[in-house]
């Protein structure tokens, strides 16, 4: 004979302070828990959304990311004649060659100096991201000393507004424009012409290479071309691929270091339950003999006690995930690992971290009620009886 949850209910609403109490230790676990993987989330879904699927990133071998690498222009001839690249209505081959350079700029509130990527596009390049829309002003004129900025830099650093000059590379640089990528990495980059910008940081060859294949599924045949070839030391990706192994070391940081300190949290939010189980069998010892006396076995209590911390733990989570997602309104901004350039990013909920949250407040709940509600199933009848 099981005994009806409307009882567990009852008895967590006679005990409202402690059951509050309780469910408020765990909902702030959950919500550090939940806060963390939605960062680590968010950075992730930044980075692998800034690529499209039919493009292809040509990096030299080894490298880590776009401002480590290198490719001289024979090399770019050599990959630009490769086939299955997209060509536009007026001829031209769907080939960007870009110089990518990391610069110094002052926030604009706090005045710290912090990386800002520099990239060189060319109007192919433009047109590969199809993501990036002007918002405000114009795009840059070829040849110009004119630069566009993403819409996170234009925000957060000064001289990066539209009509602002920007100082570098011994130049000064006039903001003519900002574009919107959406939730990409672009929009923490600022672009101008490739050529001026290989002249301005007396470059002789370009970090990477950007093209559209026809067909998506040619992908592996140009990647075994590239780097098979004996004349090149490069190695290509796809766009999502490339920019997924981008955030790689950042998010798994992230990712360890919440789990870590949720952990710790969660210690105390387990004791904090098993306390309260506790209290609980103790003031309703004469409620468990009466149980029994009525025929309730003692899996019956068990299980009572248990779904009660289970249902401890499912509102703390409730809680935690109800605040963890007010978090998806705010944007912050950090130093990628992998670039050492400033990215900023938003929170992301996802289903699988609500699932995961909730878990893990019911896990607490188990852990923090199993104790109680197994010393609650061992009391006999008669010593339940007396005791009350």
């Amino acid at each position: 004979m099981r005994i009806p949850f409307s009882y567990v209910v009852r008895s967590l609403l006679a005990r409202r302070l402690t059951t509050a109490l309780t469910a408020s230790g765990m909902a702030l676990v959950v919500y550090v828990f939940a806060t963390v993987l939605m960062l680590a989330a968010g950075l992730r879904e930044t980075l692998v959304t800034t690529g499209q699927p039919d493009n292809v990133v040509v990096i030299r071998r080894s490298s880590q990311s776009e401002v480590q690498s290198g490719i001289d222009r024979l090399q770019a001839g050599i990959v630009e004649a490769l086939p299955g690249i997209v060509t536009a209505a007026d001829g031209r081959r769907l080939v960007s060659k870009e110089p990518v350079v990391l610069i110094n700029l002052p926030k604009r509130e706090s005045g710290k100096p912090s990386n800002v990527t520099i990239r060189g596009v060319t109007p192919e390049g433009v047109a590969l991201r199809p993501q990036a829309v002007l918002v405000e002003g114009r795009m840059f004129r070829p040849g110009t000393s004119e630069v566009v900025t993403g819409r996170a830099v234009a925000g957060g650093f000064r001289g990066a507004a539209i009509g602002e000059t920007l100082r570098f590379a011994s130049r000064d640089w006039t903001v003519v424009g900002t574009f919107d990528a959406g939730r990409t990495a672009f929009n923490s980059e600022i672009w101008g012409d490739a050529e001026q910008m290989l002249q301005a940081f007396r470059r002789t060859g370009y970090s990477s290479m950007v093209f559209k294949l026809d067909d998506a599924g040619r992908f592996e045949a140009a990647k075994r071309e590239i780097e098979n070839d004996p004349r090149l030391t490069l190695e290509a990706k796809r766009e999502p691929q490339f920019y997924a192994d981008q955030s790689e070391t950042l998010s798994n940081f992230i990712s360890i270091l919440g789990l870590s300190i949720s952990i710790i949290f969660s210690i105390g939010a387990v004791i904090g339950a098993m306390i309260t189980m506790y209290a609980s069998v103790a003031s309703r010892t004469g409620e468990i003999g009466t149980l029994r006396a009525l025929g309730f076995t003692r899996g019956a209590i068990l299980i009572a006690f248990l779904v009660e911390a289970l249902a401890l733990g499912l509102v703390g989570g409730l809680i935690g995930l109800a605040g963890a997602s007010l978090m998806q309104a705010i944007t912050i901004s950090t130093v990628n690992f992998q670039t050492f350039s400033e990215l900023a990013f938003s929170f992301t909920l996802t289903p699988a971290i609500v699932a995961v949250s909730l878990a893990f407040a019911m896990g607490m709940g188990f852990v923090g009620g199993f104790l109680p509600a197994a010393r609650a199933a061992r009391l006999g009848i008669v010593d339940a009886l007396r005791a009350a």
